[in-house]
């Protein structure tokens, strides 16, 4: 097992529905066939961009086989897994493995607010059914539990949790980890607007929906950061900075839909409750956008 199975942009498609609300799968594979030849280095299916609460066993089912079948080996693959129960977590981290996931992530998304002890021995019973990696998942703002970096090292101690992917918008946790296990812990940073910071902090990659949109931006901030060109990587940064800041801020699944539709992608539709940006949010994301992709052919 490659315990630590990822490095650079790991992007995340969204998931696109047709006017009926049904999972488009077709349109899906394109989706992820283009955050694969943009250059990402992995790519991540059911995370908040792809609205993984919102669709049931088969719908999650029919995206992980897809995802692994357009993606076809050439990139490895992150699939998420989260569920409320522990029985539906290890159900999905199983099928995820059989279909050929590279690793699964997991958040602990909870009704209940969860003890420690509850969340270390959820992660130790999907840990004990499978052989491959498990990225754990920190992000206070979509499931409501807030892991502490001693809890996050505690979970490192599960032989199969390999890798955290840090969220909570928090820089200094990422220090902590990386000052008190080194080269021990490989974190990857899932707040878009500290990607620059993160990198700084020791980030082994980025989990985000921005290549999507940006790709080349993307791709060229994590090489002047292989390069150790700090100043080339403080101007690339500055460039995706308010866009990043706008995706987070309207929603990823509402922000990137929109956002593929003004690029001349087909975003596809939302499931609902969720809805489309405001006629004044995509006014404002088209001038983000045209700027920035003006920049780029500059």
């Amino acid at each position: 097992m490659n315990k630590v199975p990822f490095k650079g942009i790991i992007a995340y498609p969204v998931t696109p529905f047709d006017y009926h609300e049904r999972v488009d799968i077709p349109l899906f594979k394109t989706q992820v066939e283009r955050l694969v030849t943009c250059g990402s280095h992995g790519v991540a299916p059911l995370g908040s961009t792809g609205v993984l609460p919102y669709l049931n066993d088969e719908e999650k089912e029919s995206i992980t086989e897809a995802t692994i079948q357009q993606v076809a080996g050439r990139v490895p693959t992150l699939v998420g897994v989260s569920n409320l129960t522990t029985d539906k977590t290890i159900y999905h981290a199983q099928f995820a493995e059989k279909a050929g996931a590279t690793a699964v992530m997991i958040i602990p998304m909870s009704y209940w607010k969860l003890t420690d002890d509850e969340i270390v021995a959820h992660y130790d019973a999907v840990a004990s059914k499978i052989s491959i990696p498990i990225m754990a998942y920190n992000n206070p703002a979509t499931s409501g539990v807030d892991m502490s970096t001693g809890l996050l090292k505690k979970l490192l101690m599960i032989p199969n949790v390999t890798m955290i992917k840090e969220s909570s918008g928090d820089i200094q946790r990422m220090h902590i980890l990386k000052n008190e296990l080194g080269d021990d812990v490989a974190f990857f940073n899932g707040s878009n607007p500290l990607a620059l910071g993160a990198f700084a902090a020791g980030a082994q990659g980025w989990c985000t929906a921005a290549p999507n949109l940006i790709p080349e931006l993307n791709m060229s901030l994590y090489q002047a950061v292989l390069e150790n060109d700090f100043q080339k990587a403080q101007e690339i940064f500055y460039k995706q900075v308010d866009l990043l800041r706008f995706i987070v801020d309207k929603g990823l699944p509402r922000s990137i839909k929109s956002g593929l539709n003004l690029l001349g992608f087909e975003g596809g539709e939302l499931r609902r409750p969720l809805m489309p940006l405001a006629e004044s949010e995509i006014a404002a994301l088209n001038s983000i956008l045209t700027g920035l992709h003006a920049g780029v052919e500059a």
